[in-house]
């Protein structure tokens, strides 16, 4: 009797475990998209840097001031470059790629009637475009 059972409780175990059926993944095309993204290798800052000058022109802890204060930097020198960091709890604008501190002054003379209480700074540099 009790094989009986157990060879009655295989069966239908092996039966139940038997089943065949399909499986339809329903899901929006965006989603292939987020995980080629997220999935991407992103490698670190590549852009060459040395060490160089740039003019802090400004600073508040407001970026609506200092967002207007560098349109009037960009209207009195359009090919140099303007940096926006952000450290608690204000934002700084600083410019420029100099390599050296005589170049940083020229500029800084130049923007003196506008931002007065600017200084030049020390720090890393990207290498200055070509063009300028």
């Amino acid at each position: 009797m009790k094989h009986i059972l157990f060879v009655l409780a295989t069966f239908v175990s092996l039966c139940s475990f038997a089943q065949k059926g399909d499986v339809e993944i329903i899901k929006d095309p965006r989603i292939d998209g987020l995980i080629k993204q997220e999935g991407a290798i992103i490698s670190p800052a590549t852009a060459p840097q040395m060490s160089g000058y740039r003019i802090q022109l400004f600073f508040d802890s407001e970026k609506t001031s200092v967002d207007e204060a560098r349109s009037r930097f960009i209207n009195l020198f359009p090919k140099v470059d303007t940096y926006v960091t952000y450290n608690a709890p204000n934002y700084f604008l600083k410019v420029g790629d100099f390599r050296t501190q005589t170049d940083a002054e020229k500029v800084k003379s130049a923007v003196d009637s506008q931002f007065p209480t600017s200084f030049i700074v020390k720090e890393r540099i990207n290498l200055p475009r070509i063009d300028q």
